[in-house]
């Protein structure tokens, strides 16, 4: 997985990126937690997910926010980071001017300026978000969503709480042609520690359908 250094708004950021050996791969971007936690491009579950779309075939790519790691800036509350995403986004696009179809994947933190982008960028076709902090930040801006997609919860999670997610959830799922795939992983807290293998198979299951389901709509048109 090379290293890849490249230009954000507030200076260089730091990423790993993989580029899929099959000719016009669906990409996927992952977001990493909250920087002022100890969020980066390395967490666990930020990693797992990563992997996962590798293992699909896709050219993906995580990579650090501004302030941390090796990207240079400093943390900007939320909304530099949107900003950096949509840098990361350009990258992939750039490198990869004719793929079809695009993930965006955000853990905690992440699945917040994960949605957040999803609004500002209509070429995104599917989401992941991994214990969004509903309680924390208003998610009223996903209205309308453009796409239905991914939400896993833990639990036993104090900090992204189940029933603020699933409130989230119902209230997207009222949505026109929007659709939320919503598990919960009942033993899970918010660091995920047991369930990576469950979040991959999650992942890995949910985006294979929804391709599924996309190939045989095209395949009946």
């Amino acid at each position: 997985m090379p290293e890849v250094m490249f230009a954000g708004p507030d200076g260089r950021l730091e990423g790993r990126y993989h580029h899929s050996s099959e000719p016009n791969a669906p990409l996927a971007l992952v977001l990493h937690p909250h920087p002022l936690h100890g969020g980066t491009m390395n967490n666990r579950i930020t990693y797992t997910m990563y992997r996962s779309f590798e293992k699909m075939g896709f050219s993906v790519m995580r990579y650090n926010s501004r302030g941390v790691g090796r990207s240079q800036g400093r943390y900007d509350g939320g909304i530099g980071e949107i900003s950096d995403a949509a840098a990361a986004l350009d990258w992939m696009q750039m490198v990869n001017p004719n793929s079809s179809e695009l993930w965006i994947a955000g853990y905690s933190f992440g699945a917040f300026v994960g949605m957040q982008l999803l609004m500002r960028r209509p070429e995104i076709s599917g989401w992941i978000s991994v214990a969004p902090p509903a309680n924390d930040y208003d998610f009223g801006f996903l209205a309308p969503c453009p796409c239905g997609g991914l939400m896993v919860a833990g639990g036993k999670d104090d900090m992204a709480p189940e029933p603020g997610i699933r409130k989230l959830v119902d209230k997207l799922n009222t949505q026109k042609n929007v659709t939320v795939d919503y598990r919960i992983f009942e033993d899970a807290d918010h660091i995920f520690a047991k369930q990576a293998d469950q979040v991959a198979d999650a992942l890995e299951d949910h985006v294979m359908t929804m391709r599924g389901r996309k190939a045989l709509a095209l395949a009946a048109d």
